[in-house]
C-alpha cells in the first residue's frame, strides 16, 4: 500500500512541477510520473538528512524539496530532449 501511495504522491509532485515550470513541456505522463517519483525520493532523502522525519514519511519540508527537485528534473529532461 505504501508503494501505491508513493506513486500517487510522485504523480502529484510531477503534475505540480509541470504547472510551476513555465512553457510547454514535451513529456509524457510516464515521464512526469518518473520524474515526480525521483523528485519525491530526493525530497525524502534531504528531509531525512535534515532530521525532519523518515524518508517514507510525508512532511512539509520533504514535499517542498520534492517539488523543487521535480521542477529541476523536468528542466533537465527538457534540455536533454530538445537537443535531439
Amino acid at each position: 500500500m505504501a508503494i501505491i501511495g508513493f506513486l500517487v504522491f510522485g504523480l502529484v509532485v510531477g503534475a505540480l512541477a509541470r504547472l510551476i515550470k513555465p512553457g510547454k513541456q514535451n513529456l509524457s505522463i510516464l515521464a512526469t510520473l518518473g520524474l515526480g517519483v525521483v523528485g519525491s525520493l530526493i525530497g525524502g532523502v534531504i528531509a531525512s538528512a535534515l532530521g525532519t522525519g523518515d524518508i517514507w514519511e510525508l512532511n512539509i519540508l520533504g514535499s517542498i524539496v520534492a517539488i523543487v527537485a521535480a521542477v529541476l528534473l523536468i528542466g533537465i529532461a527538457e534540455s536533454v530532449t530538445s537537443k535531439r
